[in-house]
């Protein structure tokens, strides 16, 4: 169904589970998969909450799975809930929180999108903007990589001119990530602010390079012209929590 995903690997069904922010609705199981661990902690969860278990031949699963790393289960899930960028900024004002977003642009690689997602959860970022035509979207691949993350951060998917609109509208300082640009250290990043991350090969276009307030790298050694998209992304994400963390250190004389 397309309003269902379809989640695979122990990790990220256990996950899906655990926090229960949507609905698993059943679970395919390898008939041979050994008891104890991850595999009695879902089973454990899927009682508690109702969801149906089927336990399956593995050939089963193979052809039903969309990443072919499975690890003997398969969950089917509500899609989780999608805002606009628009939704989402105005619900964190009303909490009093400062937006503190993630977006990325033509990024090709699902491998990539899952890691930034699982940085966003780690670093408390409110969300993740990626846009609906130009590179991948929630896949399954993309759930299995963030680790669960999926569950906890919001993906709006919006073309990145109208979100960029939108947070600027807001108030939200918007920072680009791309060669050149001034070093991340000297750069502040406290405050509600948009991070901006360009694609695996083409970095920020110039379209959207204009858009942004501020500009940053991060300076490397040994010769390397860059780091890997996603790479990049935890590297800014972390700096705006040191800067906040010694912000706030600052204001109570820690």
């Amino acid at each position: 169904m397309a309003d269902q995903d379809q989640l695979e690997g122990r990790n990220v069904v256990f996950e899906a589970l655990k926090r229960g922010r949507r609905r698993v609705h059943r679970l395919l199981l390898d008939e041979r998969a050994k008891p104890g661990g991850k595999i009695d902690a879902i089973l454990e969860l899927a009682v508690q909450r109702g969801v149906k278990v089927e336990k399956v031949p593995r050939h089963r699963l193979d052809r039903q799975s969309q990443t072919g790393v499975h690890n003997g289960i398969i969950a089917f899930a509500d899609a989780p809930d999608s805002p606009t960028t628009k939704q989402l900024v105005e619900r964190l004002f009303d909490e009093g929180i400062d937006p503190f977003l993630v977006l990325v642009d033509e990024a090709n690689y699902e491998h990539n999108v899952g890691a930034v997602l699982r940085s966003c959860l780690g670093a408390g970022a409110n969300g993740l903007i990626i846009p609906v035509r130009r590179g991948k979207g929630l896949s399954p691949v993309v759930q299995r990589v963030a680790m669960g993350a999926a569950e906890e951060v919001p993906v709006v998917r919006e073309g990145l001119s109208s979100a960029l609109a939108t947070l600027q509208r807001a108030g939200v300082r918007v920072v680009g990530c791309d060669m050149g640009g001034d070093s991340v250290w000297e750069t502040p990043l406290t405050g509600p602010i948009a991070i901006v991350v360009g694609g695996e090969d083409k970095g920020l276009t110039p379209a959207l390079r204009k858009r942004c307030d501020a500009v940053v790298a991060v300076p490397l050694q040994g010769d390397l012209e860059s780091l890997n998209l996603s790479v990049t992304a935890a590297v800014v994400l972390f700096e705006k929590v040191r800067q906040e963390r010694v912000l706030a250190a600052g204001r109570t004389g820690g």
